[in-house]
């Protein structure tokens, strides 16, 4: 195990947890993006509310729930211990001003600040939905309504901005760290740099938008 505790308190065994739980909550995303998007089929939420009950009751889902969270607290405990190693290394300096590398970019210089946001984001949204409905699933057996949970939530504009301020952290979040993941596990080569990077770009957009298209769509009434 002294193997294991290296990798896991060494530079570089942080960056590679942080890559490996990162590209884990990206397919999570993936999921999730998609089956919010079933939310714009004009049935009256029949298809999302299908694939909502699925997600809800499959137990290899609700299995891989629990593997979720300890991927998100891995992350985000390694994100901590990463910022504070870069933090100390700094040493004296961070006292002066330091002009930041000229590749070196805002949003990759603030992935602490955006991971707290989304971090706060994400208590807010699981508060809304995700443990109102386990909690009412273990009392009754029953799932709540989610289609009509959000018809309501989004009619309140305060959280229609805090989900797009969320989409928004989400988006600078993933900008850099997709090709930051492939960087950490050494992936990165001058022949596919250009593509991952434009992969990143392309991924980081899609999703964020898809997010972000559901509460505005429940408040100006598109769906």
């Amino acid at each position: 195990m002294n193997w294991f505790s290296r990798a896991l308190t060494s530079s570089v065994g942080k960056k590679i947890v942080m890559a490996l739980t990162g590209l884990f909550l990206i397919s999570f995303l993936v999921v999730h993006a998609s089956i919010n998007a079933m939310i714009f089929i004009p049935d009256g939420g029949a298809t999302f509310t299908v694939w909502a009950h699925f997600m809800a009751t499959n137990p290899i889902i609700r299995t891989l729930e629990i593997v979720l969270v300890l991927g998100f607290l891995f992350h985000i405990a390694q994100g901590l211990m990463l910022w504070k190693q870069n933090r100390d290394a700094r040493g004296a300096e961070r006292y002066h001003v330091v002009n930041p590398p000229r590749q070196s970019t805002w949003y990759s210089r603030s992935m602490m600040l955006l991971g707290t946001l989304i971090l706060l984001f994400l208590v807010i949204h699981t508060s809304n939905f995700w443990i109102p409905n386990r909690k009412h699933q273990f009392m009754t057996g029953e799932e709540l309504p989610l289609y009509q949970m959000i018809l309501a939530t989004f009619q309140n504009p305060i959280e229609v901005i805090i989900y797009l301020f969320g989409c928004f952290s989400l988006f600078w979040h993933l900008l850099h760290g997709f090709q930051s993941s492939f960087q950490s596990l050494g992936l990165k080569h001058n022949k596919y740099n250009k593509l991952i990077l434009a992969g990143g770009a392309i991924f980081s957009i899609v999703i964020s938008l898809l997010f972000a298209m559901m509460p505005l769509s429940v408040y100006f009434h598109l769906i």
